[in-house]
Parts: structure tokens; sequence; C-alpha cells
């Protein structure tokens, strides 16, 4: 039988059909403040990221010397000839007094007993029967920029959104920012990647050129890829769900009533919400699903059960204290951008940069308002007196 689930997801994106949604489940590997994409060789990147996937995941993954499906003896995805990577950053609420609580995963429908709630994987090919290729050894992507913090750059990314969960089947209402009521269930994050590739390059300098967004309509409904990305890939999709039940109550909302959710890369708005992946499946098994067009994929795909999953587990690499009540967020992370109670952002409220006002939640007098800025950020962007600005790319700078 058919999965209501697989119904209520063609539903929500127009698909003639839900045949096409090669849908899983992919218990927690680990969850540490690890980026090897953006800061490869890193004992640790500035924030806190979720990983699903295979356990050959590490601090140094060049694509040229190191091949996932080989290196990995499990993975904690149902498809056990998947040992790809996939991560999203880290929720956490913030509690009146500035302390922290990391929000905890939650399983998506039919998938429970997943540690650590995990995520859900899709692989999707064209709905209108056209053929995709599927990625190769070595191939690694990101969509969307933990910097922005407003709507008009973050429209950049097209399908990177939000849905607040009246019940775990709720499948409609997804925004761009967070949700800014009580979500009954839960908030899911959904991650959609591009789905056209150059055909030449499995990364590019910051990890995104290489692909792109169909020329004109969308995926869905069978727009084209440029000219100068012309091979159709799969859509990739992640749903993350964050069990945000336990912080229902809106007495401990912001005295405001705005949201109170903050991202581990130190965002209120959500607009920063992004996804990495780095490809390793086993032999030719994604393209022959993609070319059965499966969703269960039984008889085409080697399947462990959950159980079996959520045997692969991996240690922290980057030991620190990431539960409980924290007083920062991990890495001592600055949270940027428009945040609770902090007034509207109308009027200048920066006294060393009066003509900067902000962008709509507040002024650079918030503690903590103090980073540089980076890619798409339209906040704050001087330091405090006394520190200097290190930009190391569009995707991290601090004040020193």
């Amino acid at each position: 039988m058919r999965s209501t689930a697989f119904l209520a997801v063609a539903l929500a994106i127009g698909a003639p059909g839900a045949d096409a949604l090669l849908r899983f489940s992919c218990s927690e590997l680990v969850t540490e403040r690890l980026d090897p994409l953006v800061f490869p060789g890193s004992a640790q990147s500035p924030h806190l990221h979720q990983i699903v996937g295979g356990n050959s995941f590490n601090i140094t993954m060049d694509h040229n010397r190191h091949d996932i499906a080989q290196e990995s003896t499990c993975t904690t995805c149902e498809f056990s000839e998947d040992f790809s990577n996939y991560w999203t950053a880290t929720l956490f609420f913030r509690a009146r007094n500035g302390t922290f609580k990391r929000v905890a995963q939650r399983p998506n429908v039919f998938f429970d007993g997943a540690r650590g709630g995990g995520m859900s994987v899709y692989y999707t090919p064209p709905f209108d029967g056209t053929k995709v290729t599927a990625f190769q050894p070595g191939f690694r992507m990101i969509v969307g920029n933990p910097f922005i913090r407003n709507e008009t750059a973050a429209n950049k990314y097209r399908q990177l959104t939000f849905t607040c969960l009246d019940s775990l089947d709720t499948r409609t209402g997804e925004t761009k920012s967070m949700p800014n009521r009580i979500c009954k269930e839960g908030i899911m994050a959904n991650v959609r990647f591009p789905t056209c590739w150059d055909g030449k390059n499995l990364d590019s300098e910051d990890h995104s050129s290489h692909v792109a967004y169909p020329a004109s309509g969308t995926f869905e409904s069978g727009g084209p890829c440029p000219a100068t990305h012309p091979v159709k890939i799969p859509q990739l999709f992640y749903e993350v769900i964050w069990d945000t039940r336990p912080f229902n109550d809106k007495n401990i909302w912001p005295e405001d009533g705005s949201q109170p959710f903050v991202w581990s890369y130190g965002d209120f708005t959500g607009y920063g919400t992004h996804g990495d992946y780095v490809f390793g499946w086993k032999g030719d098994a994604l393209q022959r699903a993609m070319n059965a067009n499966c969703d269960t994929c039984n008889g085409v795909l080697q399947r462990q059960s959950i159980a079996q999953a959520n045997q692969c587990t991996q240690k922290q690499k980057v030991a620190e204290n990431i539960d409980g009540w924290l007083t920062e967020l991990p890495g001592a992370m600055p949270i940027t951008g428009p945040q609770p109670g902090t007034g509207s952002g109308t009027t200048p409220t920066n006294p060393t940069n009066p003509t900067n006002p902000g962008n709509g939640g507040g002024g650079c007098t918030v503690a903590k308002w103090g980073q540089c800025g980076g890619n798409g950020y339209s906040g704050c962007t001087t330091c405090a007196s006394g520190s200097t600005c290190r930009k190391q790319n569009d995707w991290y700078s601090q004040c020193l």
C-alpha cells in the first residue's frame, strides 16, 4: 500500500503521482561542530551541525582521495548502499533569561524509532518521465547561506522553507521564515537542492556554482535546465522535524510574542537555513533506483531496518557540551539579525554607526551582535570598540 506520507508530499508539490518519491529515514550519526566542506581540515566549524549517513564522515573529506562508499563500514540510512553524508544546522530555544536549550528532533511519519530523530531524505526524478543522471563519486554541494537574514536574499534559494506542523501529516503552509506561532507537533525544515548540473565539476569553490535551478518553471513542473547546467540530476530533499512541543507554552516565549527559536549559526529569522551533501552511494545503486522510478525500491536496492541503522554511530570529534541549559550557543556563536523583543529596528540605535538601523528586529546595541556580516547579511556590520573584523569567506566572519 502506498503511504499517506508519499501522497501528502506529492499533493503539496503538485506532482502527478507519488511513485517517483524515493523516501527513506537516516538516523543521527553525530551532532557536533564539524563541516568538512566549508572548513576542510579544520578541527572544528563555527556552528553546530547534525549529521546522518556513512560513518567515514571526518574532518577532511577531499573528494580526490576520500571514497565514502569504500571507507564507510556502516550507514544510519535505511538503504544500506547509501553511505552519503547529509547535514544541517541545529535549532535552539532561547529562554527569557538568555540561556539556550537544544531542540531535539523527532522521527517523521512511518520512521518511528530513528535515533535522534534523524532526517527524511528524498531523491526524486522528474515527474514528466524524463531520465536523470545520478550524482557521481566525489560529488558534493551546499544550498543556502547561513549569513542571510532577509527574504530578498533568501529568495535566491527557491525551495528552502519551514512547515508549522499542526499534525505530522501537515504538508501545506510552507514559509520562508521561521513560523511565528505555536506549532502543535513541531517545526519541519524543508531543504530542497538545485536539480541541474554543469556535467563537469563534482564540486566548486563555493560548493554551489556547479549546480543550478531550472531556467524557467520548476523541477516539479518540468522546467528546462539552463544551457550552463544542462544535465538533469535528482531533486535531493531533506525533511527535518524539530520537536518544539516542550516549548509550546506562550508564557515562556519573548514578552512581545515573537518566536523564541534560534539556529546554531545565530539566526532567529530562518532565512539563513542551509544544507550540505556529500554523495556516497555504492556503485550504481542510486542510478538503478532513479531508472526504476521506484519508491520502496524492493528488489532494486538493499534495505536495512531502522533498528539496524541506529547501530551505526560516531563519537564527537569536537567534544563539548551541547545539551542542558547553555549560556551561549556552541562555539560562542553570536546572534545576528532581527531578534525578539528588541524593537522595530526603524530608528538608529548603533552609537558607533548611527546611519545603520539594523534590518527590522533591533539595533546594534543588542547583545552579541558583534559580527562583521557576510554575503546577503544586511544587519549591523561594525565590531565593538577595540576589536577588528576578520572575514574568512562569505560564510564566516567574526569580530576579534
